[in-house]
């Protein structure tokens, strides 16, 4: 076996699972540490209790998002001298286990999620309860009943040339869901009305809108992010992408990711932030009632929702999520994209989650259509892209460019 490949199998091992350690349930998500600097979520119990449970509807699994990938430090200092052994001149000297710790995780994040206890979890549920005099101020969108809707409903399929409403993404240790759902609803908006298949940044609304959104990554108001974008419009990925301090995408490298700090500047060079700004027309709520929702979706695009959590929502696998056991955990904004109905006649709702395509159904989740499950069809915000900023391709006699509308 040569040694770049015994490199490779010695950092896997690292970042594995400890196998072959028993440890008993323990309720809530909460970790047990081991001796050696090892710690790992215990949810056996959960996953127990849904799949035995004969009305559950759905199937519970150790989801590898939150899934018990830890790194013994022992197993660190072996894997360090042979890195020393291989890039010696390259490193310094002096390197705690903690910078090895955020250099592995960092290199494989995808194989070294680290381990994920109630409070973190509770931190990435970043829904702050909305203040009434916000919601009273807010207009609210209704359908005539004479509206025909399909039985099934999916937005990839029916906007097939869109890419980004297909796209699964992940907001790390951040709480920032409420920005999630509203960047991603939005950039789908405008491929949808204007064939534009762009991505937009969610860390300019996180870092930027500041208290007029809620606390950044402590969390946020769905409906202050759609206003975010009437009035101060929102930049691309490509100008601010969604990266943390150390250069880490994310999950990044800390139990908790801070609030980035608003630089109001492209990371690329030559882009102008002003320029590089996407706007809404109007920020407004869609009447909870299911076929209000659906006409929505159906004829301007996804929305997104907010909904309770609870311990069990974590452990989703496949089929349609209702709650049974665990406690309330928080409030969480996603993406809804779609409805239909099961052969055992179950409707519910389609979702995009931003917790990778490691959690979930490759990224997606089910859950009760037209019960108001976990209060998924009381939140429902949107808004309508516009057309102000908006950067079109033209020809002329003078040759091809672009233009600012």
């Amino acid at each position: 076996m040569g040694m770049p490949l015994l490199l490779l199998l010695l950092i896997l091992v690292a970042a594995g699972p400890q196998a072959g350690r028993a440890a008993k349930p323990i309720p809530n998500l909460q970790l047990m540490t081991k001796e050696g600097g090892s710690s790992r979520i215990i949810q056996d119990d959960i996953i127990k209790a849904i799949n035995k449970h004969p009305n559950a509807g759905w199937t519970a699994a150790r989801n590898p998002y939150f899934a018990n990938y830890t790194v013994n430090n022992n197993t660190l200092l072996l894997l360090f001298s042979f890195l020393l052994f291989f890039l010696r001149g390259h490193l310094p000297v002096v390197v705690s286990i903690a910078y090895i710790k955020t250099f592995i995780s960092c290199l494989f994040g995808g194989l070294n999620n680290p381990p994920v206890q109630t409070a973190q979890f509770k931190h990435i549920l970043g829904v702050k309860p909305t203040p009434h005099s916000v919601l009273n101020d807010v207009p609210v969108k209704t359908y005539p009943r004479s509206l025909m809707l399909p039985k099934e409903f999916d937005a990839r399929s029916a906007w097939s040339q869109c890419n980004t409403i297909g796209t699964i993404l992940g907001q790390g240790h951040c709480g920032s869901c409420w920005a999630f759902g509203a960047v991603e609803c939005l950039q789908d908006r405008f491929c949808i009305h204007f064939n534009m298949n762009i991505s937009l940044s969610v860390n300019d609304l996180v870092a930027c809108c500041g208290f007029m959104c809620g606390d950044g990554c402590d969390g946020g108001y769905p409906i202050m992010a759609w206003r975010y974008f009437v009035r101060n419009g929102v930049v691309t990925d490509e100008c601010d992408p969604y990266f943390d301090q150390v250069g880490c995408k994310h999950p990044g490298c800390e139990p908790a990711y801070p609030t980035p700090v608003c630089e109001k500047k492209c990371k690329v060079q030559n882009q102008v932030w002003l320029e590089k700004k996407h706007f809404s027309v109007n920020a407004y709520r869609v009447n909870s009632d299911p076929h209000d929702i659906m006409a929505e979706v159906y004829q301007n695009g996804p929305v997104e929702v907010a909904f309770t959590v609870y311990e069990d929502f974590a452990h989703y696998k496949s089929g349609v999520y209702k709650h049974i056991t665990g406690g309330m955990m928080g409030g969480h904004a996603v993406k809804l994209i779609g409805w239909g109905t099961t052969d055992a006649g179950e409707d519910y709702w389609l979702l995009a989650n931003q917790w990778n395509r490691g959690w979930g159904d490759d990224g997606y989740f089910k859950i009760i259509r037209g019960t108001n499950e976990c209060g998924i069809e009381e939140d429902v915000v949107a808004g309508m892209p516009s057309t102000k900023n908006m950067v079109r391709n033209y020809d002329s006699a003078f040759g091809v460019g672009t233009a600012i509308v």
